[in-house]
């Protein structure tokens, strides 16, 4: 089959369009012909390297798949060749103690198609059958392929680790990323209301298209008095924090006594301080989920 591989870290220099072999199945897998892969910011980071994490090489990139079912293993019950699937791109043992009670994010083998392991910028991609997600008739495929990584992330952030309610007040900061857009969709079919960040006001016009009730422009605004002055002086329930240490102060700084900050990400840098004085007097709580759970109902 075709697909894009890298036998090297780097820019996407290193990225070849490629003869591989065949992926082969085992019986509890699939093989699906893709339709459409997205880029995850996953994808570059896997590219250019991790530090620590020994990509297995060659290497091909690509954790978010629609496509159809080509062909089915020994003890496949739930799909059918020609089905057409979202694949969900965590992927696990299925049967530690983590996977077994529901909580297969914990599993010690735990990772994402075009992790550790081949993923979806080929012609063909196989994964476990739990893997495989209902197909959404009203969407195509390339809408489809966008959804899976961001979508679960921050549904398992907001909704699993934060337990937003309805009428509570959600700080979103990058709303113009991946898991940002999700993020601002999820919180407003719960019912909340949201404040989003970006850095330019095409974003935050994109944002306020998802559903977003108010803009800060943290290039113009300084974020945590713009959500003071938001709130009333109150602050936010929650805050959905993915930047890094660039926001990591005022993300802290807009939360409201007992308010609850999630994260998953530090793209602008890991090493961020808490004032513990601020944190037990203020009654907050942080949670830093990794991989979201696979949502499959078959597991």
């Amino acid at each position: 089959m075709k697909a894009i591989v890298f036998n090297a870290h780097g820019g996407p220099e290193v990225l070849k369009f490629s003869d591989v072999p065949d992926p082969k199945i085992r019986p509890n897998e699939v093989l699906v012909r893709v339709k459409a892969c997205a880029l995850n910011h996953l994808d570059l980071w896997v590219r250019a390297g991790i530090p620590g994490v020994p990509i297995p090489l060659p290497h091909i990139p690509g954790s978010d798949v629609a496509g159809e079912i080509a062909q089915i293993g020994a003890d496949v019950t739930t799909v059918r060749v020609g089905q057409k699937v979202v694949l969900s791109p965590g992927v696990t043992c299925d049967k530690c103690a983590a996977c077994i009670s529901g909580h297969d994010n914990h599993c010690r083998q735990f990772t994402n198609l075009g992790y550790m392991i081949d993923g979806g910028c080929a012609e063909f991609v196989r994964a476990p059958e739990v893997n495989c997600l209902p197909y959404p008739e009203n969407l195509t495929f390339e809408e489809v392929a966008s959804i899976p990584l961001v979508f679960q992330t921050a549904w398992h952030m907001l909704i699993a680790r934060a337990e937003l309610q309805p009428g509570e007040d959600v700080l979103v900061l990058g709303a113009g990323s991946g898991v940002g857009t999700a993020a601002i969709q999820i919180a407003k079919f719960f019912g909340a209301r949201v404040l989003a960040t970006a850095n330019s006001d095409e974003k935050l016009q994109k944002g306020k298209q998802l559903g977003a009730d108010h803009l800060i422009n943290h290039k113009t605004q300084k974020i945590r008095e713009e959500v003071r002055r938001i709130t009333n002086k109150r602050g936010v329930d929650v805050v959905f924090e993915h930047v890094g240490t660039a926001t990591w102060d005022d993300s802290l700084a807009s939360l409201a006594a007992g308010g609850r900050l999630v994260t998953c990400g530090a793209t602008t840098g890991y090493d961020a301080k808490v004032d513990l004085r601020f944190l037990f007097s203020r009654q907050l709580s942080l949670s830093a989920p990794t991989w979201a759970q696979n949502p499959s109902c078959t597991r």
